[in-house]
């Protein structure tokens, strides 16, 4: 008896805790609130109905397809949605940018990406429950359930009416996972979105109830190439002969491991090494053949690797002392090593502080608990750090899974209706907010 009461008390206590925590919404929010409960189970079809069209990077026509269905949702909710292609040679589909024109609150730009890394020769292709709470499909977190909570969000708020004056611009660019180079053409429509912004939103996956991104680490490559001396392996350390190159890239990478590493957030990993007498490589495709004998000093070897760094000051620290370690060369060696940009840093700043706070206010008013800012350390670059520079930002507000870019990737059902509510009143509460 006494445990039958103790379970009636718990019960009774997660039954009434989304209403005590309502009270502190208003009128209009409770409103917003039913709205998206009853739109719930149309979204999750939406949802499948989005993975199921292969948008692979590289599938142009299934990139644009899907943002043709997006395309037509915004526009049914008083947006402006218009497609923007890409110039042919750049081999992407193109964005998909969705505009309500409006002067009232803050002026606010919502991210998000339609394509993933599951090309059309891939096994993983269809939206698959399950459970009732659980189903796997190729992007399905990562981040189409993201697009999804920004479009029935902002579907609530406009069949409350509550969307009248605001100014809100949708990003849901089509090369996220793989951009478009160079990169001033293809987030040049972002980029330009954001200076007419005050606020960016980005619904990349989240990390859980209690987490939101205020800081990313950028992104970039580099390449080192290295030459030698060919010889006979006898003549290996000679004043004719030298060191080869396979030592002389030795050198290189322990130095860049001892000297470089060390300064919180920045990381360097040497993804592919490649050294011998001949080597062919194919870049775009990372591989490539390699021939070397035991007894011949080795000519040429080349490593590829990536940089991530929580600031442009860090990066650029970083690269001096890289350019210092290769110039000083072991003998009858040269060395090179050359830097490509790919995604900047989102830095922590005040402002996106103060977003976190607003988020975390609206997240225990709807008995959601307190949102904390996650490491950016476990966080990997996303489109939001191309416009941080311009506005506050708050990235990670799309849906929960697990095994993102793997054929196992899962999307948490439960947490579309969940996090397009906090969504959709962080949105309300920006939009009526002159601060």
């Amino acid at each position: 008896m006494r445990s039958f009461t103790l379970l009636l008390v718990v019960v009774s206590f997660l039954c009434i805790q989304p209403l005590f925590a309502q009270k502190n919404l208003s009128r209009k929010e409770r409103k917003i609130i039913k709205t998206i409960e009853r739109n719930n189970k149309e979204a999750l079809q939406f949802l499948e109905k989005v993975v199921n069209i292969n948008s692979g990077t590289q599938n142009l026509k299934g990139v644009k397809q899907v943002g043709m269905v997006f395309q037509k949702e915004f526009n049914d909710i008083g947006f402006s949605a218009n497609w923007i292609d890409m110039p042919t040679d750049m081999k992407r589909a193109g964005h998909l940018f969705a505009e309500h024109k409006g002067n009232t609150g803050k002026k606010i730009l919502l991210i998000g990406h339609l394509d993933t890394v599951f090309e059309e020769d891939s096994p993983f292709q269809q939206f698959e429950k399950v459970n009732d709470s659980i189903a796997k499909g190729p992007g399905a977190n990562d981040m189409k359930g993201g697009d999804v909570v920004i479009l029935y969000a902002l579907k609530a708020l406009q069949e409350n009416k509550l969307l009248k004056d605001a100014q809100i611009i949708v990003a849901f660019t089509g090369d996220e996972e793989s951009t478009g180079k160079p990169l001033s053409i293809s987030r040049k429509p972002l980029i330009d979105a954001a200076k007419r912004s005050d606020i960016a939103l980005g619904f990349e996956t989240s990390t859980g109830y209690n987490d939101a991104t205020t800081a990313r680490r950028g992104s970039s490559g580099w390449k080192v190439e290295v030459s030698g001396f060919r010889a006979h392996s006898s003549g290996i350390f000679n004043e004719r002969v030298g060191a080869g190159a396979i030592f002389e890239m030795s050198r290189i990478l322990n130095e860049f491991y001892t000297k470089v590493k060390g300064p919180e957030y920045l990381t360097f990993n040497p993804g592919i090494i490649m050294g011998g007498t001949d080597l062919s490589i194919d870049y775009n495709a990372s591989r490539g053949n390699a021939f070397g004998k035991s007894n011949v000093v080795a000519q040429k070897t080349v490593v590829k690797g990536g940089l991530r760094f929580i600031s442009e000051a860090q990066k650029e620290e970083a690269r001096t002392k890289m350019r210092a370690i290769v110039a000083d060369n072991l003998p009858k060696t040269k060395a090179t090593i050359e830097f490509t940009d790919s995604y900047p840093a989102m830095g922590p700043t005040p402002g996106n502080e103060k977003l976190l706070k607003a988020l975390d206010r609206v997240s225990k008013d709807l008995g959601q608990g307190r949102v904390k800012a996650y490491d950016p350390g476990g966080r990997g670059a996303a489109d939001i750090s191309f416009v941080a520079q311009y506005v506050d930002c708050l990235d990670g507000l799309g849906t929960m899974g697990t095994d993102a870019h793997t054929p196992q990737e899962t999307v948490n059902l439960n947490t579309v209706e969940t996090l397009t509510k906090r969504a959709a009143l962080l949105i309300y509460r920006l939009i009526n907010s002159e601060n």
